[in-house]
This record gives C-alpha cells, structure tokens and sequence, in this order.
C-alpha cells in the first residue's frame, strides 16, 4: 500500500562561507552542535551551528555573527570526506594528498593537526566507528583500510571481494552500532562488511548498472542502506537479503560525486538534480518526488549533508560556496 507522501517543510537558506575553490564536503558532529566544510582549497572550516542560527536572525544588533569558528590549513590536497568522532572533540579529514589527519575541536587556537595517519592511497572517504576507537578509510584501493586509532595499526579484510581495478571507493560509512559498514564503489557496486572480521559479506554488483555508485549509507535500524550513483538513480537495498526494496527516480546525477541522503527522521530522501541545479526530496515511503528546490549556487551542489537532530542541512558549492538550509517557523 502506498499511501499519500507527506510534504516536505518549507526551508530558508543563507550563503555561510566562502571557499576559495570547490567546497567538496560537508559532515555535522554526532550531537548537531557543529557541522565542518573540506574544500579543494585545501582548507577546513569548522561552523557552529547555533552562531549559524543566530546569523539567520537577521536583527543581530551587536554587529555580524561570525558562524565559522575556526579554519584548518594543513593538508596539501583537495579535502575529500571529513567526520566528527562520536563522543569527543575530534574531527578528521581525508585528502588526496594520502593522508587522514586529526584537529581538536576544542583548541581555539590549533591550525593544524595533532596526528597524521599516512595511507598509501588518495583517502576518499573517512568514517569513525561508533566507540570512535577505529576509523575506515575509503582510498584508490578497493578494500577499506580499518585503522585502529590508538595504534594506529592498519588492517585489511582477510577475504577480498571479486573487485573491478576500477573499485576505488567513493564513499565508506559505519552503521550506527558498528556492526557493519558499506561501501560505494566507482566500480558500481555496493558492499557490506562485517564490523567485527573486517570480511565483506555480501556484495550488490551493479547497483547502479555500469556507472559509478557515490554514496552509501544505512538507515538507523541497519536494515536499510540507501545508495546513489552516477546512474541518475538512488536505490533503498534490504541488508539482510541484498534486494532492491524501493528506487527513487526524477534527478539528474551523472557528473559530481552526488549524495543521497535522510533528513533527520528518515521520512525524506534529499539529493541534487544537476540538469536543473535543484535540491530533490522524495517521501521516503511512497517514492514520490514531493518537493525540488532551486539550489542557490551557481552551478549544481556537489554535496549535501543533513543535520542528525533537527530539520536542517548543507550544501557545498561547485561556486565555493557553503549554504545552510533550516526549515521555517
């Protein structure tokens, strides 16, 4: 039964920041307190979330609100994925120059990292288990590399899938327990690993036809992941059993690294149409596109990321630009 969509809640957006070149990722921390921007300038910004709302007010009689409360220069290459550790005052950073490194939030006055993990691969994508002990890097390399973070010690899976030479991977993410993680692959596939052996258990080729698969991530009951490719298709796969549950359809994606994404209940699906630069909600359930937003860059967004507590989210800019989108009162 599919039943009637619900609608989508009108949003305001703000131009935040500017890069000085592509701003190419974005990653809220756990708690919602703090979203970070990497960009091809190399440089991170790190935003806290209610100087952003205090900006969006816009009577602030004492002056401009400055939302950006720090910015990082230490990497040598475009930024690629960035993610908060769970629990503490961590954010790292995954670059083209092979590294992933490590800033403490809570030093104000901290430019550069205070660790460096040194991978032999471009570190495409970084995501940090839930007991923020380990950390997967998605590389140039077909395999997660899983580092223990206090060793530093680098492990690979003992059981390798069959994997394209084209398998870099896109995008890697933990579930919300750690039990699992997935993999999107430039070789179209989608892959699930076990959290605990490391070993890939199962793999959906072609989950995106011959194109390349860009983001895969799972929904908060693990049941679920939901994946997107340069296929112009976003498809919602069943853990347990690799089968294709529902497809959402309508947005053009064929060029950027584009994101398919929850809003913070999991009732909508958020994407980006590059064709018309549109932002794209479908209605999670019914599959119905229910709401497209002219995005307010110019040229389409490569990325969007959506705040895990309230209605809200970002997107980065092919402009530089950083905009932040909260629903209306």
């Amino acid at each position: 039964m599919k039943g009637s969509s619900k609608s989508f809640p009108k949003h305001e957006t703000r131009h935040l920041s500017e890069h000085k070149n592509i701003a190419r990722c974005a990653r809220f921390s756990a708690d919602g307190r703090f979203v970070a921007t990497g960009s091809a300038d190399t440089s991170i910004k790190l935003f806290e979330v209610s100087k952003i709302k205090q900006m969006l007010l816009s009577d602030a009689k004492d002056g401009p609100v400055r939302p950006v409360i720090r910015t990082y220069y230490d990497h040598i290459q475009p930024i690629n994925d960035l993610d908060f550790h769970p629990q503490g005052t961590i954010l790292i950073s995954g670059a083209k120059d092979q590294t992933i490194k490590f800033f403490d939030i809570s030093k104000t006055n901290a430019k550069r990292a205070y660790r460096v993990i040194q991978d032999t691969h471009n570190v495409r994508s970084v995501s940090f288990h839930p007991s923020g002990d380990f950390l997967l890097a998605g590389t140039d390399h077909a395999i997660p590399h899983l580092y223990d973070i206090n060793t530093f010690q680098c492990y690979l899976s003992a059981n390798i899938p069959e994997t394209n030479p084209n398998g870099a991977i896109n995008q890697v993410r933990y579930s919300c327990t750690g039990a699992m993680y997935v993999t999107a692959s430039k070789d179209g596939a989608i892959r699930l690993w076990d959290g605990i052996t490391a070993s890939c258990v199962r793999s959906i080729t072609g989950a995106h036809g011959t194109a390349e698969a860009t983001s895969a991530n799972f929904t908060k009951d693990q049941r679920f992941v939901l994946s997107c490719g340069k296929d112009s298709t976003i498809k919602l796969w069943e853990v347990g059993s690799g089968r294709l549950v529902k497809q959402y359809l309508g947005a053009m994606h064929t060029q950027l690294r584009c994101q398919a994404i929850f809003n913070e209940t999991e009732e909508f699906i958020l994407s980006i149409d590059e064709l018309n630069n549109e932002i794209v909600i479908w209605d999670a359930m019914t599959t119905e596109k229910v709401a497209k937003w002219p995005s307010n860059h110019v040229g389409a967004p490569r990325w969007l990321e959506h705040s895990p507590i309230e209605s809200a989210f970002i997107s980065c800019g092919t402009d530089r630009s950083v905009r932040f989108w909260k629903e209306t009162v």
